[in-house]
């Protein structure tokens, strides 16, 4: 089957549209023309969408992070869908099935590639970010080795939420958390969440959770934290809102994830934790920080970062076909793919407020 130049199909004449954002908070849906499909590639036609924090900055400022959008992309990378076609070499997947796509491209070639964190590689083509387009579109070609069948009885939604769990994932193998580990979580939002059921997975004696919000906050208790404290956004508030979560903990702090990443959130998460522990940051919303790093030192409290994800999504896929985790809570708003809608979805996701996790229908 060959591509027309407008991004249709011959065959049956349709035209592939996809989300663009053109500039700051303009977003229009407009043809994009596939690639060519290449031996080990296969053509997905995209069913669920989810929208993630970094696609709403790209919506707000063309930019994430030091990630820029200097020209008009496809946004979007939560995401899963049904195969249309497999390229000549592909006998691991077959026309029909339901897949969950894991959106970075890595080189194969570096060393961070060879020696199995290709989430480092900086040469990594990333749905959605850096002028790489993404997958808020009716199809896209993808490496067959990305794509991950889900069984029957895990949802396409579900599918596209295993790439917010693979965050969670990925952090709790960072921080080796296990049967024995007291967690404490500093952010009550979509990742903090993931976080939470990644922790519950992996077996974590006690999990506390703080936010601002008593909203998010009832819903992460919903979801099986043990404790919820909420706290200030104010550093005045540092200590007062520290000794709450070791209460609430009742024991010391093994390992705090700060799934926000501002200098608040982070001196909590270096001063809640007990001697010989771990801070993960996961959350980047401050580029720079100031922190107490002397005082969590003499305590030997160990900084770790994550960045992504790498191997989780046969386990995310795993821990949903089982129960273990249960990913749909998450998602509390769901758009259909048209204009009206699409801008009406990252309106209401760069609100905040009760929205969670905003999932397009395709």
């Amino acid at each position: 089957m060959s591509e027309s130049k407008d991004g249709g199909d011959h065959e049956d004449g349709e035209v592939n549209m996809a989300a663009w954002i053109l500039g700051v908070k303009n977003l229009s849906i407009q043809p994009y023309p596939l690639p060519l499909l290449g031996p080990n590639d296969v053509k997905v036609r995209i069913k669920a969408v989810g929208i993630c924090g970094s696609d709403v900055h790209y919506y707000k400022t063309m930019r994430c992070a030091n990630f820029i959008a200097d020209k008009p992309m496809v946004l979007g990378h939560e995401c899963a869908g049904i195969i249309e076609q497999v390229g000549s070499e592909v006998k691991s997947l077959a026309v029909g099935d339901r897949v969950a796509l894991e959106p970075g491209i890595s080189c194969q070639r570096c060393n961070f590639c060879k020696n199995g964190r290709y989430n480092l590689c900086r040469s990594m083509k990333f749905f959605g970010s850096a002028s790489n387009n993404g997958s808020l579109a009716n199809k896209v070609v993808h490496p067959a080795k990305l794509c991950f069948k889900l069984p029957e009885n895990v949802s396409l939604e579900e599918g596209a939420m295993c790439e917010p769990l693979s965050v969670g994932i990925h952090a709790c193998r960072r921080a080796n958390i296990g049967a024995d580990t007291s967690v404490s979580i500093i952010g009550a939002g979509t990742i903090g969440l993931v976080v939470l059921l990644a922790a519950r997975a992996f077996g974590a004696s006690k999990i506390v959770i703080a936010d601002v919000d008593d909203g998010r906050l009832s819903i992460a208790k919903d979801l099986g934290a043990n404790e919820i404290v909420q706290v200030s956004t104010s550093i005045q508030d540092l200590e007062q809102d520290v000794m709450k979560i070791q209460n609430a903990m009742g024991c010391g702090i093994d390992v705090s994830f700060d799934c926000v990443g501002y200098n608040k959130t982070m001196s909590t998460a270096l001063d809640a934790t007990c001697p010989g522990g771990k801070v993960c940051l996961v959350g980047l919303a401050q580029t720079e920080m100031t922190v107490p790093l002397t005082l969590a030192a003499v305590r030997e409290v160990d900084v770790i970062g994550i960045f992504r994800y790498r191997d989780t999504w046969p386990l995310c896929i795993e821990l949903l076909r089982t129960g273990k985790i249960d990913i749909k809570p998450l998602i509390t708003h769901r758009f259909g793919f048209s204009q009206k809608e699409l801008e009406q979805a990252f309106e209401t996701s760069a609100q905040g407020g009760n929205a969670i996790k905003i999932m397009f229908n395709l």
